[in-house]
């Protein structure tokens, strides 16, 4: 079994909030992260799979690449993220984001192969979720 990482790029709005607190109640638990502010983000997604042999490649990286690109960052990419309809419900920090992403992920992968998704919202916050059985 080989595991592959894609790495991609969005940018992004939002603001970290609890819709079930008051305003003040979000401002106490956030802090400066409950005002709106953005971020550069960096996705990684990690698949597995065996290699073929004839081509010798473990995963069809156009159908990574295309799945990523629909079913993410076309939904995310320079949005306000509390905005966007798939992440309703979700309190977008980074390990909000990286649940969401991999729920929004692996019915458009083969089965099984998706590994982990990395959510990457600044040099110092990494956040890496891989899935529920992990």
């Amino acid at each position: 079994m080989l595991e592959l990482t894609r790495v991609y790029h969005f940018s992004a709005g939002h603001r970290l909030a609890d819709p079930a607190l008051s305003d003040e109640a979000n401002e106490a638990l956030y802090g400066a992260c409950f005002r709106p502010h953005g971020h550069n983000y960096y996705l990684e997604v990690t698949v597995a799979g065996r290699p073929d042999p004839v081509t010798g490649m473990s995963v069809d990286l156009e159908q990574i690449d295309g799945a990523v690109r629909q079913r993410v960052l076309e939904r995310v990419d320079h949005r306000t993220l509390e905005e966007v309809p798939a992440l309703a419900g979700v309190v977008t920090t980074g390990e909000g984001l990286a649940r969401a992403f991999w729920r929004l992920l692996a019915p458009a992968v083969p089965a099984g192969a998706l590994r982990r998704v990395t959510v990457v919202e600044t040099a110092k916050n990494r956040f890496q979720y891989e899935g529920e059985a992990a």
